[in-house]
C-alpha cells in the first residue's frame, strides 16, 4: 500500500536517529501477540482521528511513533509499529540502496520501534515490497534490492523483533524467486493486500459478494502456500480507503459501503478459521490533510461497523451505520446444515446425492454438476414419485420385455442401483417437461422436405388419441413418426385402443393402420408429423443452453462447500444408463 500523507517531522527525526530512551536490551520481551490466530491488526496512529475508537482490549493497533502507541496502550489496546517507510530504507527495484548501509540502518530502526511498542520483540508491519510479481531472471538492481529486503529483515529478527512484509500484488515464486521468498518467510511473516472496489462487491449482493471476497482471499493465502510457505507466516491485508482508484469506498453511498465493510470483516473470518493463517490486517483510516481523497466523515462509522462485524463488544456498528443498516452479521455467510453441499434458497443438494453418482460416473466433479442442475431443474418442473414409478413400468416393458429382474440386473451391471435409476429417470421427466414449454420458430417448409427426404426410412404410423398429445402436432389424429412418438406405438396393434404412457402422460390412443416408412407417404399427408418432429427436436437441442442458463441465474443465490461452485451444464446420466433414456 502506499502511503497518502507525511508523519510529523519529530517522529521523521527520532526515526533516523534512532529514539530516545532505553536501549532495547533493556526493554522485555512482552510483545508476543500472536498467541492466537487470526490476530486482527488495524492502522490506528495519530494520522487517524478517532484513534483513540482503537484503543481498547481486545484490539491490536499499528502505529509508527513515539507518540501514540503508548496513548492506545493506555486505552487498553496492544501494539504492533507500521513502517511506512520500507523504502526508504532498502531502495527501490530500480534504485536499490547501498547494501553496505542496511545492517546499520535495520539496528538503528529497531532501536526506535522497540522504545515506540516499549518491548525488545516488536512487531513491526514493513510497507511494502515492491515487484513482488516480477519473473526470473531478475534486473542486477532488482536482485540488489530483493537482497537488501531480505538482509533488513534478517537484521531486524536477529535483533529479537517480529516483521511483516507486506505485499501488494501477487508473487512469482518459481524457482530461485520461490527460494527467495521461503527465505523471507524463515525470518518473516508476508501480509498479501487483497483490496475490492465496493461498488463491485456490493452489486454482486450478500451471497455472491462474500463468495467473491472469500474466494479472493484464499487465493490471496494459496498464492503463497503453493510455494511452501506455512500459513502461520501468513496473514491479509484489507483496505478502506476512499481515494478515488484506490479499491476501496469508491464513491459507494455510505451505507451501502458500511455493509460491504462488514461482509470483508466476516469473509475474513470465515476463510482464516478455514485455513488456518496468522492474522487479519486493516488499513485505510487515515485521513491526511494531504490527500483530501482520504478525508471522509464516513470513515469512523466504517471502522465501527468493521469492528462491530467480527465482535460486537468492540463498537455499536447498527447505531454508527444508522438506520436502515442490515444487522445480520450471518447474511451471506457460508453457513451449510450438516450433510449439506450446497443450497439454493429452499433447495438443497446434498453430499448423501452425490456420492452415488460419484460411483456411477467415477467423477467428482461430473456427479456434483448433475446434482447441481437437478436441483436447479426441479425449481421449473416438479415430478412426483408416481410419476417415476409409471415411467419405470414402460421401461420395463419396453425394454426388458417386462422382466424386472433385468431391468434389476442392467442397473447393478452399470455399478448403480434402484435409488440413482430413478433419479435418472425423475431427470428425464423434468426435463421433457421443461422442454415442451420452449417457444422454438417453426421448422420451414424446405427443413420438412428435407427431413422426408433425408429420414424416409424411418417409422411413421397413422392414429388416432382422445387428446391432443405433442407428437401428432397437438392434433387427436393424423401421422406420428417414431422419432418424436412414444416407441411403444409402433407395436400396438390396429384398431383398439390402448393406454399409451409418455413423458408428458397417459393418452388413449387408437392406430389406424401398420407402421410404413415415411418415404412411401406423400409428403403432404405426413407434413404435421415432420413438423412436429423437427419442433420435438429443436426443444431437446435448447434444453442444454436453457440448463446453462438457469444454472447461472442460481449462483447469486447458491451457498456451496468452501465456495467450490460446479461446471455449467448439463450432465446427461443416460450416456451410464442408456436404457433408462425416454422419449417424448
Amino acid at each position: 500500500m502506499k502511503r497518502l500523507g507525511v508523519l510529523v517531522a519529530a517522529a521523521l527525526a527520532l526515526a533516523l536517529m534512532g529514539g530516545k530512551g532505553a536501549p532495547a536490551q533493556q526493554l522485555q520481551a512482552n510483545c508476543s501477540l500472536f498467541t492466537k490466530a487470526p490476530l486482527w491488526l488495524d492502522f490506528a496512529d495519530g494520522s487517524v482521528p478517532f484513534w483513540d475508537m482503537f484503543a481498547k482490549p481486545g484490539v491490536t493497533a499499528l502505529a509508527s511513533n513515539l507518540i501514540f502507541p503508548p496513548k492506545l496502550r493506555e486505552g487498553g489496546a496492544q501494539t504492533a509499529y507500521f513502517d511506512l517507510y520500507l523504502n526508504r530504507r532498502v531502495g527501490t527495484t530500480s534504485k536499490p540502496a547501498d547494501p553496505e548501509t542496511i545492517v546499520d540502518k535495520a539496528n538503528k530502526f529497531y532501536e526506535y520501534a522497540a522504545q515506540a511498542m516499549d518491548c525488545s520483540n516488536p512487531v513491526i508491519a514493513e510497507n511494502e515490497l515492491f515487484g513482488s510479481w516480477l519473473a526470473m531472471p531478475w534486473s542486477p538492481t532488482n536482485a540488489r534490492y530483493r537482497s537488501n529486503v531480505l538482509l533488513f529483515l534478517q537484521t531486524l529478527r536477529k535483533r529479537g523483533a517480529q516483521p511483516w512484509l507486506l505485499v501488494n500484488a501477487k508473487p512469482y515464486t518459481d524457482g530461485v524467486a520461490g527460494d527467495w521468498w521461503r527465505q523471507v518467510a524463515d525470518v518473516a511473516g508476508i501480509v498479501r493486500e487483497v483490496y475490492f472496489p465496493a461498488p463491485l462487491i456490493y452489486k454482486q449482493g450478500p451471497i455472491r459478494g462474500s463468495r467473491t471476497l472469500r474466494q479472493a482471499f484464499r487465493n490471496g493465502i494459496l498464492d503463497f502456500t503453493k510455494a511452501g510457505i506455512p500459513v502461520s507466516k501468513l496473514g491479509i491485508f484489507l483496505g478502506f480507503q476512499t481515494s478515488k482508484g484506490s479499491g476501496g469506498r469508491e464513491d459507494l453511498e455510505a451505507k451501502a459501503w458500511f455493509r460491504t465493510v462488514k461482509w470483508q470483516a466476516l469473509a475474513a473470518r470465515y476463510v482464516a478459521d478455514e485455513m488456518k493463517f496468522s492474522s487479519i490486517w486493516s488499513w485505510g483510516w487515515a485521513e491526511w490533510k494531504t490527500t483530501p481523497g482520504e478525508q471522509d466523515p464516513a470513515k469512523p462509522r466504517a471502522a465501527c461497523v468493521y469492528l462491530w462485524a467480527r465482535s460486537p463488544s468492540l463498537c455499536n456498528g447498527p447505531r454508527a451505520a444508522g438506520k436502515g443498516f442490515v444487522r445480520s452479521r450471518t447474511e451471506g455467510q457460508l453457513m451449510l446444515s450438516p450433510g449439506l453441499r450446497c443450497q439454493l434458497g429452499r433447495t438443497a443438494v446434498r453430499w448423501s446425492q452425490i456420492n452415488p453418482i460419484l460411483k456411477l460416473t467415477g467423477d467428482p466433479e461430473l456427479a456434483f454438476s448433475n446434482a447441481f442442475a437437478r436441483a436447479v431443474a426441479q425449481r421449473s418442473a416438479q415430478v412426483s414419485y408416481a410419476d417415476i414409478l409409471a415411467a419405470e413400468r414402460s421401461i420395463i416393458s419396453d425394454a426388458f420385455g417386462g422382466s424386472r429382474s433385468a431391468y434389476l440386473a442392467a442397473i447393478s451391471g452399470a455399478r448403480s442401483n434402484l435409488s440413482v435409476a430413478r433419479s435418472v429417470i425423475g431427470d428425464e421427466l423434468r426435463r421433457a417437461r421443461i422442454e415442451s414449454k420452449f417457444k422454438v420458430p417453426p421448422p420451414s417448409a424446405r427443413a420438412i422436405a428435407d427431413f422426408h427426404e433425408t429420414y424416409g426410412d424411418l417409422q411413421a404410423r397413422l392414429v388416432q388419441a382422445k387428446a391432443g398429445t405433442p407428437w401428432l402436432g397437438g392434433r387427436r389424429a393424423g401421422y406420428a413418426v417414431e422419432s418424436a412418438a412414444p416407441p411403444k406405438l409402433m407395436t400396438l396393434s390396429s384398431g383398439r385402443w390402448s393406454a399409451l404412457w409418455s413423458p408428458l402422460g397417459t393418452v388413449q390412443v387408437r392406430p389406424l393402420g401398420p407402421p410404413l416408412p415415411l418415404g412411401t407417404l406423400p409428403l403432404e399427408n405426413v407434413r404435421q408429423a415432420i413438423r412436429a418432429a423437427l419442433i420435438a427436436q429443436a426443444r431437446e437441442d435448447r434444453y442444454p443452453t436453457w440448463l446453462a442458463a438457469a444454472q447461472q441465474a442460481a449462483f447469486p443465490e447458491a451457498i456451496c462447500w468452501r465456495d467450490q461452485m460446479p461446471e455449467k451444464g448439463e450432465v446427461d446420466l443416460t450416456n451410464y444408463l442408456p436404457f433408462l433414456a425416454l422419449t417424448s
